[in-house]
């Protein structure tokens, strides 16, 4: 998508987790909009190269698909639940933690205060159920579309991998 849309990929999440109307897509296709929105569009050299989230959302399921059937695959987010539902040899499972547990991980990871890491963990969230409501009808969080939930507090990465094995096997 970085090579498709000439966006980075922090742009294209950006993009992507916006709460957007129909009416802001069509001002990006039709070149109206922010100064941003003008700025990016006249960098694109062809109209119907112009980004919108649902030509995002298209290309993101056209990639994901194709490398499922080339090869087994594990897909983390990019609303897989959703894009695999009716692939014939798919598990989904959310993984979750407590916002405890997140914070401190955050915190640590990226050396940031817990406030910081608070406003961040906020962000994305709302970001990715944004994208995941606007093109499933569902919320990433309803566990009706997933085969397994982990709750992942207390637990290393390794037990974690163990325990979906064991649920594979």
């Amino acid at each position: 998508m970085e090579k498709k849309y000439n966006l980075s990929a922090e742009k294209i999440e950006e993009m992507k987790g916006k709460k957007k109307s129909w009416w802001e897509d069509f001002g990006l296709v039709m070149g109206i909009g922010g100064s941003e929105i003008r700025d990016y569009h006249s960098k694109m050299s062809e109209a119907s190269d112009r980004v919108t989230t649902e030509k995002m959302f298209k290309t993101e399921t056209e990639i994901l698909e194709g490398i499922a059937a080339t090869e087994s695959c594990v897909i983390t987010g990019r609303s897989g639940f959703y894009v695999f539902r009716n692939h014939p040899n798919h598990l989904c499972i959310l993984i979750q933690a407590s916002m405890p547990y997140r914070l401190e991980r955050v915190m640590r990871k990226q050396n940031i205060s817990e406030n910081e890491a608070r406003k961040l963990i906020d962000k994305v969230d709302q970001m990715r159920e944004n994208y995941v409501k606007r093109y499933t009808e569902t919320s990433r969080y309803d566990t009706r579309n997933y085969d397994l939930v982990i709750k992942v507090d207390g637990k290393t990465e390794d037990e974690i991998v163990d325990y979906i094995l064991q649920f594979i096997n």
